[in-house]
């Protein structure tokens, strides 16, 4: 009796040591990032087992409200390797003023300040841009968060960290899928109906996963180590 239960300890404390050994990976961002309505899930489906995916994305959120409402210190306190962000969505104009941000200071400013507090905890910053809404005008993806992909992208050089470009990579596939294609990412909508161009269901979580995935390979070694 004594030597199973020293064998119950012993396996107990082996799995509490692998779980806290494991490399964190941290999502920050909006719901296009979260695993129920963006590719959060997805992502996390495609890192090795000594790896965990710690998503802190939430609904609605922006560069400015991911730190006002204490989700940003959430991400700190977690302690992470890795620190994957992405904003832009409620960013922009008429999203009011709790979370509207100025790409070209204020937005710019908001990630510049997650980069260097992600790195003050021995975190590695990445910066990936806004994913893009699929909505077609004359057969081409509108590309309204365009500046604050730009603004993205400035900021990743300036600071010399990696940056998946999600932004130019999704209009580029969405305008090579055209409308009909496109729709296969939608989830159903408010009125049942596959009209939200903005979130992703299933299929579209695992293809934009994938695509994160395929460039992190490219720009970050350290995490690619990480993928499956």
């Amino acid at each position: 009796m004594l030597r199973h239960c020293l064998l119950a300890v012993f396996f107990s404390l082996t799995i509490a040591h692998a779980a806290e050994t494991k490399t964190r990976v941290a999502l920050a961002g909006d719901s296009t990032v979260t695993d129920k309505a963006g590719w959060g899930a997805a992502f996390g489906k495609l890192l090795v087992p000594t790896a965990e995916c710690l998503n802190f994305a939430g609904g609605g959120q922006s560069s400015k409200s991911f730190r006002d409402s204490g989700n940003w210190k959430k991400v700190i306190d977690s302690k992470p390797a890795f620190v994957l962000i992405q904003f832009g969505h409620n960013d922009m104009p008429g999203k009011g003023p709790q979370r509207e941000t100025d790409p070209a200071t204020t937005y710019s400013e908001n990630l510049g300040h997650f980069i260097d507090e992600a790195r003050a905890i021995g975190a590695q910053p990445i910066l990936v841009t806004s994913l893009a809404r699929r909505t077609f005008d004359n057969g081409k993806i509108r590309g309204e968060l365009k500046p604050w992909a730009e603004a993205a992208t400035k900021v990743a050089a300036e600071k010399k960290v990696p940056l998946v470009d999600l932004f130019t990579l999704s209009v580029e596939l969405h305008n090579k899928l055209g409308l009909v294609e496109s729709d296969t990412f939608n989830p159903p909508g408010k009125d049942g109906k596959h009209t939200d161009h903005t979130h992703l269901n299933a299929h579209g979580a695992e293809v934009i996963a994938k695509i994160i995935a395929d460039e992190l390979r490219k720009v970050a070694p350290d995490l690619a180590k990480l993928l499956k």
